[in-house]
């Protein structure tokens, strides 16, 4: 509210205009009419101030002006006066404030309510059987004009706010949010298996927005099978702990360890629990979880799961690898080239299987890179053919000797003449770039037409197609697209079925495996470590020789600094009168660079043949022990990108939900972000078995519209909350809180 400014009045006469002058004595405002006095107020009445300077403006002594800068009162003040003294007259001055009375809980209605709340109903329902907003009501009982009785055996369920928690939270017994002493002693002792939870009435609850992604966090499968994964009885059962991690990647917490600035207490509210374990009680507990190879189990049969769900995206797969850089000093990885970062750092490499929309099946981890070719082969493939569902059998392949299991498609990395052979001989389909095209197609050759792609967008792209002889080895289509610039971009494929049009767009829907790479590096913390803990390498694994990599250096080096000087060589010339001091200067020159690139041909066949007798791998046992190195662990990564995929599903169901709904569907996303940060209301009803999650408005009214459709969808979902009959209501806005 505005501050008021009260009028100033000087001591001694001060003409306000030309013959309309005031002063002030003892306690007395006196206004004078030339020498006349004409009226007078006491100092402190506001009200006949205004009254008088008001009428003096309106018979035409004064203006407003005149007033303001007399007394040092705002102009807008002066004229609500007016405006005042026109209406009322200046009787208007004097009359008494009207202050509005209860207009919703008149003495009738507060009568009502108390007589429902003695009755045993609760708040929301007290407020919806009046026809009044649940808030109003809530507001009475804080201000003690209403009151809840309590239950025999039960404590009043009146809503908590968040400085109440706060301050309840500090003073719990057995540490901050740790109230529920009962059962963590009985915990404690071995009497408690999982404690169950119990939710409570309360506002503002820090990132409530997350519980929006719980129905479809469960449809994915974020609690399917996770009974299989070990896990001592304890107070924490193991889907509040599932169900926290995926929270916390959706809330975008990068680690563990980000829970340290958080308050517990409201965290714990968010799962039915009085509080969240702490760091070190979280990380012994992922550590647990991720004993033996439980985990890994896990994401298999619900990467199975995903690809019985979706099988016509299981048909065609995105196989590539993500470079994780690492740098810590605990162990000297093998360096990796890092496209993004046009340097070569030490890191380890993930080799990712994705589908067309890019959405994750499952990743391989290789600490020693052997490359795309031999991961594919070697541990992907087998994977692939025992899990893909709708596979053709061996009467139909025979019968269709083009026909093919599935679709795999990579980058460069993988092209190989010898790799498309053996597919092809397991009738798998690759599709990938190709490697040295070659001399340009002739533009004649190039049809235009309307492409699909992937996302439902139609595209005109000019292609054409030959058969190619790949290698010597394999006969493959080749496809053309003709880009706007004249660059021709070619494609090799297997997929003798496909047309060419639908081949081009799932080739250059190969970016979506990238953005997924991109937004969970960025969102997800895809590349962090999971913990710092280090394993031995099988002594019989494979990686490049150091020596051989310290030659192949110095090859390329000299080889470059060759090609300078016979360049500069081929380059010298002599442009001047034959003159017999010049010509011989101009010979000793070149003699020189003749001697200097004889040098270095004789220094470069020299380092070919060391490199020729330097093995290009060894065993890891037969390093030099400055080189040896150890892995980064990968038990509790592979718990932890488990979850991540889980919660990228989940946003990305999510996202397709709102999309429609959005002007720019490209802004799914950012919603979803928002909503997941976003403070919300928790209002359990355990007669009715809901829970009510009320989130706070969004920015934008045409973001509160498509949350509330979102709410639609998720709803029809009717999902219980787990291991509680309480069925997930979610709802916008905070008008109808307790």
């Amino acid at each position: 509210m505005p501050q008021l400014l009260l009028p100033i009045f000087p001591d001694a006469v001060t003409p306000v205009k030309e013959l309309l002058s005031v002063g002030k004595e003892d306690g007395q405002v006196v206004y004078f009419h030339g020498v006349l006095p004409v009226f007078s107020h006491a100092e402190d009445d506001l009200a006949t101030f205004r009254m008088i300077t008001a009428q003096f403006i309106a018979q035409g002594h004064l203006r407003v002006v005149d007033v303001s800068r007399a007394f040092g009162v705002p102009a807008l003040s002066v004229k609500r006066a007016l405006k005042r003294y026109r209406q009322e007259g200046p009787k208007g001055f004097y009359v008494p404030p009207r202050r509005r009375g209860p207009a919703v809980l008149t003495a009738e209605v507060l009568k009502q309510a108390q007589a429902l709340l003695d009755e045993g109903q609760t708040v929301p329902s007290a407020a919806a059987e009046l026809g009044i907003k649940s808030d109003t009501l809530s507001k009475a009982v804080r201000a003690g004009r209403l009151h809840v009785p309590a239950a025999k055996g039960t404590c009043a369920l009146v809503v908590s706010t968040k400085s109440e928690r706060s301050a309840l939270d500090s003073a719990a017994p057995m540490g901050v949010g740790a109230s529920n002493v009962e059962a963590r002693v009985a915990a404690s002792v071995g009497g408690l298996n999982a404690v169950l939870p119990q939710f409570q009435l309360a506002v503002d609850v820090p990132r409530g927005g997350v519980l929006f992604a719980l129905p479809a966090l469960l449809a994915v499968g974020l609690l399917e099978g996770a009974e299989g994964l070990p896990l001592p009885p304890g107070y924490y059962g193991i889907d509040s702990l599932l169900m926290l991690i995926a929270f916390m990647a959706l809330a975008r917490l990068e680690s563990v360890e980000s829970l340290r600035t958080c308050a517990p207490g409201e965290w714990g509210k968010l799962l039915g629990l009085d509080r969240i374990p702490e760091v070190r009680t979280l990380r012994e507990k992922i550590q647990l979880l991720s004993q033996g190879d439980q985990a890994e189990k896990w994401s298999a049969d619900l990467c199975r799961r995903w690809m019985a769900a979706a099988p016509a995206q299981a048909g065609i797969l995105y196989v590539d690898a993500h470079v994780r850089v690492y740098y810590g000093e605990q162990t000297k990885l093998p360096r990796h080239y890092i496209a993004r970062q046009r340097l070569c750092q030490r890191a380890t490499a993930d080799y990712w299987v994705n589908a067309i929309d890019g959405q994750p099946f499952f990743r391989v981890t290789q600490a020693v890179d052997p490359g795309l070719i031999k991961v594919l082969e070697g541990e992907i493939l087998p994977r692939l053919e025992r899990d893909i569902p709708g596979q053709p059998n061996a009467e139909v392949l025979a019968a269709e000797p083009l026909r093919h299991r599935f679709t795999l498609v990579f980058d460069r990395e993988g092209y190989s003449p010898e790799l498309f052979k053996r597919l092809k001989a397991r009738r798998i389909a690759c599709l990938s770039y190709r490697k040295y095209p070659g001399d340009d197609w002739s533009a004649e050759e190039f049809v235009d037409g309307t492409v699909e792609l992937r996302s439902g967008e139609r595209v005109r792209m000019q292609l054409a197609e030959r058969g190619t002889l790949l290698g010597g080895v394999l006969w493959v289509r080749e496809i053309r697209k003709l880009c706007h610039t004249g660059r021709q971009v070619a494609l090799i494929s297997t997929d003798y079925q496909s047309g060419i049009g639908l081949l081009a767009a799932t080739l250059f829907a190969r970016w979506s495996q990238e953005n997924f790479f991109k937004y969970a590096r960025e969102h997800f913390a895809l590349d962090r470590l999971a913990d710092y803990q280090t394993e031995q390498i099988p002594d019989t694994a494979r990686v490049v020789n150091p020596a051989r990599r310290t030659l192949d250096g110095q090859v390329r080096s000299l080889t470059s600094k060759l090609s300078r000087r016979l360049a500069q060589f081929g380059a010298l010339n002599l442009n001047e009168t034959i003159d017999p001091v010049k010509v011989d200067a101009f010979v000793a020159k070149k003699a020189a660079a003749h001697d200097e690139i004889e040098h270095l041909q004789d220094e470069l066949k020299t380092l070919k043949e060391q490199r020729k007798e330097t093995p290009s791998h060894l065993d890891i046992k037969d390093l030099p022990e400055e080189n040896r190195f150890r892995r980064l662990s990968t038990h509790s990564k592979q718990l932890l990108d488990t979850l991540k995929m889980i919660a990228y599903r989940a946003e990305t169901a999510m996202a397709n939900v709102l999309a429609p709904l959005l002007a720019r569907p490209d802004e799914a996303r950012s919603l979803l972000r928002a909503i997941y940060t976003t403070e919300a209301d928790l209002l359990p009803d355990a007669q009715a078995g809901t829970l009510t999650v009320r989130l706070h408005h969004m920015a934008h009214g045409v973001s509160d519209r498509a949350v509330r459709k979102l709410c639609d969808e998720l709803n029809s979902t009717e999902t219980v909350f787990p291991r509680s009959n309480l069925r997930l209501i979610l709802q916008l806005g905070t008008s109808q809180n307790p």
